[in-house]
């Protein structure tokens, strides 16, 4: 689906009726997630708390917390942190419609440490999981209907082989119902055998794409560019329509229909876990988009509440309702 951004110019664009918005599909693999409540070692911490994680699920919780539909297609365990996952997905909001459960395998979890500096340490245990061994054939069995967007990040397609041909499939599926369809490289090195073929899957993935969404790190690596305007040209030339290129602490970069501009950080008073962060831009992007705002101001929606969420512990835990949004728009500052 091609979009046409219209221009508009207020940010806090006004409450879109439930029924014009299109139902955004996210797939991934939700885990559940024990934060230490004390800085160290994770193997010397004693407390954790619980909670659930995962990019996609993130992005999910964005979007339901500022009014729209997002369905959440995974596969989980029939077990404690599967059941978790669930509760928390129906406590947010996030559709369950597109879930598979199975008592075949388990449900992933992570690890992750506390620190006041810099990213906390994360420790994964998802080898084997029962999202990890999602197929075409759960793809090929689910009811897209009335479903508009299509977001994919590149963590799930490098979990599995099956789970990539699983996004593949449901890439190719949107594309023939025409949603749009976006993609965050969101790259994770440890997951691939080696930097070439994570390099030569996630742009064959991104040229599959409307909208593409790297990192200004992880645009350099995927296309050997350095300015965000050449990565978006890379991808420009080999078909994608949009781009928006994200730039920390000197804002975001977008670029669409031979127009591009940048917009600026937005400021945040104490940065508590940067963790998420990549998510809630993401799940600001996709929400003015299906809103039919402007790239940019998606770009800028998508660094207030990127800011929003690094002055909150977790991976999802400050995501905005649509009032919280704009309170902070209004504030000027987190």
């Amino acid at each position: 689906m091609k979009m046409d951004f219209v221009d508009e110019s207020a940010l806090e664009a006004e409450e879109v009726p439930e029924g014009e918005r299109g139902k955004i599909v996210l797939v991934g693999e939700p885990m559940g997630l024990f934060m230490a409540e004390e800085p160290g070692e994770l193997e010397d911490v004693a407390h954790f708390s619980a909670a659930v994680a995962g990019a996609e699920y993130n992005v999910a919780v964005g979007l339901s917390r500022l009014g729209h539909t997002a369905l959440y297609c995974t596969r989980l365990g029939d077990d404690p942190i599967g059941r978790r996952i669930l509760k928390s997905m129906a406590e947010n909001g996030v559709a369950a419609d597109l879930v598979t459960v199975t008592d075949k395998a388990s449900t992933g979890f992570m690890m992750k440490g506390s620190t006041a500096v810099g990213d906390p340490k994360i420790a994964y245990f998802r080898r084997g999981s029962a999202a990890s061994q999602i197929s075409t054939h759960d793809v090929d069995k689910l009811d897209l209907f009335g479903c508009d967007f299509l977001h994919v990040t590149g963590i799930f397609p490098a979990v599995s082989k099956s789970a990539l041909e699983a996004v593949k499939r449901l890439m190719a599926r949107a594309k023939a119902l025409d949603m749009f369809v976006s993609f965050d490289p969101n790259l994770r090195p440890q997951l691939w055998p080696d930097e070439k073929e994570m390099v030569r899957t996630l742009n064959a993935l991104a040229m599959e794409a409307d909208l593409v969404l790297p990192g200004i790190h992880e645009g350099k690596i995927l296309t050997k560019k350095e300015t965000a305007a050449e990565i978006a040209s890379f991808y420009h030339d080999r078909g994608v329509d949009s781009v928006i290129v994200k730039l920390g602490a000197d804002g975001a970069y977008w670029s669409t229909g031979g127009e591009s501009g940048t917009v600026p950080a937005f400021p945040v008073k104490r940065i508590v876990d940067t963790v998420g962060a990549g998510d809630g831009f993401a799940a600001g992007v996709l929400s003015a988009v299906a809103e039919g705002l402007s790239l940019s101001e998606a770009a800028r929606r998508g660094t207030v509440i990127g800011s929003i969420q690094i002055t909150h512990r977790g991976d999802n835990e400050g995501l905005p309702t649509r009032a919280e949004l704009e309170a902070a728009v209004q504030a000027g500052i987190v």
